[in-house]
């Protein structure tokens, strides 16, 4: 059994010793992490606010970074497994975190930003919402970029963890060089307005070139080697992931217009200021074409897009006409009558135009020529009207063929007219296989007269009854020699129209 040291002195020296090792206890016990774990630092300054766990947990103390004119800043917290003071209380820095905040304000133009960590890393431009640079994983020191467009306060929160090993958290924000000019601006006088993007989806505006010539809109691009760089009037684009859109407001006679558009990679065309695509190859493929023809006659704000994904870049626009036999100013139809409709239409332009073939159809699809028309020449504007009286219960829809002399010919849009008969009356069925129709009336009709048309207004028969009510069965063809095809059945009272039905003889 020891015995109890006697010495007084001895014994007062280890007493001593003890309550200092005790107050010393008791004093890191009470260390208080200083900081609310919310608070944004402003100008180039960050707030760090450090956490003893590697998932923000068992919060620490706040340190700052960056300042003196610039956000950036390069960490490495004194090295592996050491002690690493906060305003609060220390870490060891094996198995912690930290999660920066800064409110910057940023002039109007692009930047890069460049993070880089040993371990996780991530960085958002929202406050946290989102994260636009996210390595959040376990690793040696690596670097991610991300480029954007800012103007105004950004909040950034940039969170790093350190699992064991090396530890290092760096961030580097630098402006990049922006495009100058207005992107929506269309050209004029055949001459594109082309603005150019870093990135394919138009991410990052860089400048502005142009296309085309006054005399020509035409142009076919290369943009120079494939991963080289292309000047615009503000800024080069990288000839690799980029984008290009032109606009050009161009004034179209009446005409026949093709387009042709090429592209490696992705290309449309609009000619509504891309509201809708008439030329669409969107994706990534080597250099193709495609063409679009259309009747045209106005003033269109033409949008053609392009983006190249990698590898040989190109486009390509080209555009040819041909004058139409005649010019037309207007086209419509009006009802005269329950019966009638009438056809109005007026032209200029007619140098060697010959004639004039009006169609009607039924569904918007086939069309049958109904009469013809010969047409005036010379340059002068001409008035033209038709009344078409076998129009049926139901939509009609018509169209002009305009012939020239030389037998080339274009067709005018489509227009159309409902005209609706009298209550209470029918004709049925629309599909005739024996011959035999059947008019039905909720009251009686005097003097009533049944008349069967072809498509082309041409009468084949009729019949007549002093009085009609009821169901009646009328024969149309009673020696069955009516070719199949389409007629219309009229049914009128003292000229009155009462109903009509297209019906098909089979």
């Amino acid at each position: 059994m020891k015995q109890f040291n006697s010495n007084p002195i001895k014994n007062t020296t280890l007493l001593i010793l003890g309550l200092a090792l005790l107050v010393s206890g008791q004093t890191m016990a009470q260390c208080t992490p200083l900081g609310n774990e919310t608070t944004y630092g402003t100008g180039t300054t960050w707030i760090g606010y450090v956490y003893g766990t590697k998932t923000f947990t068992t919060y620490k103390g706040y340190v700052n970074e960056g300042g003196a004119g610039s956000s950036n800043f390069d960490e490495s917290f004194g090295g592996d497994n050491v002690t690493y003071n906060t305003n609060g209380c220390s870490i060891t820095t094996e198995n912690f975190s930290v999660r920066y905040k800064l409110t910057q304000t940023f002039a109007n133009g692009n930047y890069l930003f460049t993070v880089g960590g040993d371990d996780g890393y991530r960085l958002s431009l929202d406050g946290g919402a989102t994260w636009v640079i996210n390595n959040f994983t376990d690793h040696g020191y690596a670097t991610s970029t991300y480029t954007v467009a800012l103007n105004g306060a950004t909040n950034m929160v940039l969170e790093f963890y350190e699992n064991g090993g090396g530890n290092r958290v760096s961030f580097n924000v630098t402006p990049i060089c922006s495009g100058t000019g207005n992107p929506n601006t269309y050209g004029t006088s055949n001459v594109w307005q082309a603005y150019l993007y870093q990135g394919v989806n138009f991410d990052l505006f860089k400048g502005v070139m142009t296309e085309g010539t006054a005399m020509n809109p035409n142009f076919d691009e290369s943009f120079g080697s494939a991963n080289g760089t292309y000047n615009t009037n503000s800024c080069s684009i990288t000839t690799e992931n980029f984008s290009a859109r032109y606009r050009l407001t161009k004034t179209m006679s009446f005409a026949k217009y093709i387009f042709t558009v090429g592209g490696d990679d992705g290309y449309r065309l609009s000619l509504d200021g891309g509201a809708t695509w008439a030329i669409n190859n969107w994706g990534a493929h080597s250099y193709t074409t495609t063409s679009y023809t259309a009747n045209l006659s106005g003033t269109y704000n033409m949008v053609l897009e392009y983006y190249e994904n990698g590898g040989d870049n190109r486009i390509s626009f080209s555009v040819s006409s041909t004058l139409l036999p005649v010019t037309l100013v207007s086209w419509s139809v009006a009802a005269l009558s329950a019966d009638m409709a009438q056809l109005q239409w007026k032209t200029t332009d007619a140098v060697n135009f010959d004639h004039f073939l009006i169609q009607r159809s039924t569904d918007g699809v086939s069309f049958s020529d109904i009469h013809t028309i010969t047409g005036n020449g010379g340059s002068a504007a001409q008035v033209y009207s038709y009344t078409d009286q076998f129009a049926y219960d139901g939509t009609a829809y018509y169209r002009l063929v305009m012939v020239d002399k030389d037998g080339s010919f274009t067709y005018s849009n489509i227009i159309s007219l409902q005209l609706k008969s009298a209550q209470g009356v029918r004709i049925y069925p629309t599909v005739v296989e024996n011959g035999t129709l059947f008019i039905e009336a909720s009251g009686q009709i005097n003097g009533a007269r049944l008349e069967l048309f072809d498509m082309t207004g041409r009468k084949l028969n009729e019949k007549d009854w002093a009085s009609l009510s009821g169901r009646q069965q009328v024969s149309i063809d009673a020696n069955g020699h009516m070719p199949a095809g389409f007629y219309v059945a009229r049914l009128s009272n003292n000229n009155t129209l009462l109903a009509k039905q297209i019906i098909i003889v089979k």
